[in-house]
C-alpha cells in the first residue's frame, strides 16, 4: 500500500473502505463473495447471529467509490436479507428486468434537468385573490 493509498483510506469513506473498517472485517468478517463489478461481500463468521440486530450481519466492500446503486440485482437481495443464500451458492437465473447498473449522475454536468417552465405537468401556484371581509379589512374600511 503506497502512502497515498494510506493517507486516503484513513481520511476518506467513499473510497473503497476505511482502515478502521477493513480492520473490522478481517477480525468478524468472512468473505462470502465478489461480483461483477468487483464488490466483496461479507457476513459476520459462521454466520453468527448479532444480539444487537436479531440477525447475522452482511455488508459489502465497494472497489472505488462507494455507491449503493453499484450493487447488481443477485447480490442486493442476499445484502437486503431478502433472501438467504447468497449468489455464489444458489444460482440465480436473471431476469428480463435486471438492467445493467449505470452510475447515479445527480449533481453531474450529463444529469437529466427537467425546467419548471418546460413542463406543463408542474404548475406555479397562484394567490387568489381578495374578497369578501378580507378585502374589506385589508383596505381599512
Amino acid at each position: 500500500m503506497t502512502v497515498k493509498e494510506f493517507l486516503l483510506r484513513f481520511f476518506t469513506w467513499w473510497n473503497g473502505a476505511t482502515l478502521n473498517t477493513l480492520v473490522w472485517t478481517a477480525r468478524h468478517g468472512e468473505l462470502v463473495g465478489e461480483d461483477e463489478y468487483g464488490n466483496r461481500y461479507y457476513r459476520t463468521k459462521g454466520g453468527r447471529i448479532d444480539p444487537a440486530l436479531g440477525f447475522e450481519r452482511r455488508w459489502v466492500i465497494y472497489k472505488g467509490l462507494a455507491e449503493a446503486s453499484a450493487i447488481g440485482p443477485a447480490w442486493h437481495g442476499w445484502i437486503h436479507h431478502t433472501v438467504d443464500t447468497p449468489p455464489t451458492i444458489e444460482k440465480v437465473t436473471p431476469r428480463l428486468w435486471w438492467k445493467p447498473h449505470r452510475p447515479n449522475l445527480t449533481g453531474a454536468p450529463s444529469a437529466t434537468v427537467r425546467s419548471a417552465r418546460l413542463s406543463p405537468r408542474i404548475a406555479v401556484p397562484r394567490r387568489p385573490a381578495i374578497t369578501g371581509l378580507e378585502a374589506r379589512t385589508v383596505m381599512g374600511r
